[in-house]
């Protein structure tokens, strides 16, 4: 990954930030040019609360390149509080306890380094949180 790239997605990565339809109210993660509900293009930033449950889960057990260190692990579907069903790794959890509907949160730790560089990239996860 490039460098501005990175920093260029961070807040998206860092602060689950999306946007909020301005014509119909919908909220959108990842952000985007046009509301797939509406097909307007006026958007408004919107910080999601990180606060959802789990839709759909499954282990990983041969993760892509640059993953491979931390195989077995866990991704979840997660299904926001405000709507919108985000794709991302499960942590500080027992693999084998993971359930639908499992209330999660989001917090940000190391998804990998870029060997070649030296660049640590971080982004969101989900954990367990207490009702």
């Amino acid at each position: 990954m490039e460098i501005s790239r990175h920093w260029r997605l961070q807040q998206q990565r860092y602060g689950l930030l999306g946007e909020k339809c301005n014509h119909c109210g919908e909220k959108l993660f990842p952000p985007r040019d046009v509301c797939p509900e509406c097909t307007q293009d006026s958007q408004e930033l919107y910080r999601f609360s990180g606060k959802g449950e789990v839709y759909s889960y499954s282990k990983v057990f041969d993760p892509p390149a640059g993953y491979e260190g931390t195989a077995p692990y866990t991704m979840a579907l997660v299904k926001l509080e405000e709507g919108p069903l985000v794709t991302a790794q499960l942590t500080d959890v027992d693999n084998d306890i993971v359930e639908i509907g499992m209330l999660v949160e989001m917090v940000t730790r190391k998804l990998r380094e870029d060997g070649n560089r030296g660049m640590l990239v971080y982004g969101y996860k989900f954990r367990p949180r207490l009702k």
